[in-house]
């Protein structure tokens, strides 16, 4: 990429550090919390800040709370269609009492940005506005207006967009856009979250880049027994009756391997030592009773829990609702379940692999309502986008191994689907020692180290700028 736009690869000043870390500070202190979302609260906090730099960014709130925001800046337009450039602004809850520092407090304490979203995922919301900053104070550098003009040495428009509601399917965020302005949206490829995040095993420092992402299926389960007494036990007893219906979702099901998952393994292993090595190929052989050996065998146990997500259709029981009183039997009870399935299963195959679970006798004795549905995501490992990342991350360290991942959890990279983007989690950091992702996301004390930040920015510049060069 020629003209002004282009810094010396990794550079980013202390001032311009200063003010990203400022931002997502200031990000965390908004309480975007969903349920009930206030995603318009930073929506409007972006869109003044945006405005600053001299861009016209949209905001929408298709339902009272829930904001997005769209921004673009343009190429000349011989580089193709656009990068798309997604997040979202909503977080999960946080409960203060297992926090060292105030969850909504964006505090700056040795060295590290406290509060939840630091991870997930407003660190990178932070990092995807300086980019759209550096465009437009490009544009105004050369005497353009960031709103209107090419900015130089650009081929293609960059889009940005955080939306509402993700973490709760992004139905009020990223589903509605496609659905009411898919325009907006349509990108070459699209840069999201969960991916480029380093992670260490084996003495080796890899960064999985997200090319894949399960499915979900919300399911309710309605158990029929029958009321009675409490002082008359009965094998009716709904109750009881979803109790062994949760006991038997609870085994967790044959392993398989995605394509991504055997491209993964297959180039770690050049890089590690005769044990890990072994592990993987534990993995490697497709044999489940081997895969389950080697699950059984790893000593990080939040590493286990993550590989056994990636090779399974995975069944969690989230709420279990019986009784009326404690000396009635209850007569109902209803399960609900949150399943995830891999590239290759589909609703259908879900439910037969839930009956052969439970068996035909429980099967009988309750009705399967389906409450949401997500299908798996798969982008192209050939494709333009995802070899460059891989050299990106390469060149901004050079010891670190870039690898291709299927995430566990659901995106929204899934609404992008619907209008043919291919989207790639790359939310570069640089993590030391007990800072894993996994650790961190969603749960209690989430932060993010300064030096993470500077590391990433001039990672994700760099990826822009090569894939609209």
């Amino acid at each position: 990429m020629s003209g002004p736009i282009e810094p010396p690869a990794g550079e980013m000043d202390d001032r311009e550090l200063d003010e990203l870390v400022e931002l997502l500070r200031a990000l965390i202190r908004l309480k975007t919390v969903n349920p009930p979302g206030d995603e318009i609260l930073a929506a409007r906090y972006l869109e003044q800040v945006l405005t600053d730099e001299g861009l016209r960014p949209t905001v929408v709130e298709p339902s009272p709370g829930r904001g997005s925001i769209v921004a673009r800046v343009r190429g000349d337009g011989t580089g193709g269609d656009p990068l798309l450039l997604i997040s979202h602004l909503d977080v999960v809850p946080a409960d203060p009492a297992g926090w060292t520092h105030d969850p909504f407090g964006g505090e700056l304490v040795d060295g590290y940005v406290w509060g939840r979203g630091a991870l997930d995922m407003k660190g990178m919301v932070a990092m995807e506005v300086q980019v759209m900053r550096r465009l437009a104070r490009a544009a105004r550098a050369a005497g353009r207006d960031p709103a209107t003009d090419p900015i130089p040495g650009l081929r293609r428009d960059v889009i940005f967009c955080s939306s509402a509601d993700e973490e709760a399917g992004g139905w009020h965020g990223a589903n509605w856009i496609v659905n009411e302005h898919p325009d907006w949206l349509k990108a070459a490829g699209a840069l999201n979250e969960a991916g480029g995040i380093s992670m260490t095993y084996g003495g080796i420092r890899f960064y999985p880049i997200q090319v894949a992402e399960k499915g979900f299926v919300v399911y309710r389960l309605h158990v029929k027994g029958r009321w009675g007494h409490g002082s008359v036990p009965t094998p009716d007893n709904a109750a009881v009756l979803a109790a062994q219906i949760v006991t038997r979702l609870s085994e967790p099901g044959p392993a398989r391997l995605t394509e991504a998952v055997k491209v993964s393994i297959a180039r770690a292993l050049p890089h590690l030592t005769a044990r890990a090595t072994a592990a993987l190929m534990g993995l490697a052989s497709g044999q489940p009773p081997r895969i389950e050996a080697t699950l059984h065998d790893l000593c990080d146990p939040v590493l286990a829990r993550t590989i056994s997500a990636i090779v399974h259709d995975t069944v969690s029981v989230g709420i279990i609702r019986a009784g009326l009183k404690y000396n009635v039997i209850p007569g109902t009870a209803e399960i609900e379940i949150d399943c995830r399935i891999l590239p290759g299963t589909d609703e259908a195959a879900m439910r037969a692999e839930l009956r052969r679970r439970i068996g035909e006798e429980l099967w009988a004795r309750m009705d399967i309502e389906c409450t949401q549905l997500g299908d798996p995501v798969q982008a192209p490992l050939d494709g333009p986008l995802y070899p460059l990342l891989e050299e990106v991350v390469r060149a901004h360290d050079p010891e670190g191994v870039p690898l291709p991942f299927l995430a566990p959890f659901a995106t929204d990279a899934k609404h992008l689907a619907r209008i043919g983007v291919p989207t790639y989690g790359f939310s570069p950091l640089k993590l030391g020692g007990g800072e894993g992702l996994l650790n961190l996301m969603h749960a209690d004390n989430e932060r993010v180290s300064v030096a993470a930040l500077r590391f990433g920015l001039p990672v994700l510049w760099d990826a822009v700028a090569r894939f609209c060069d």
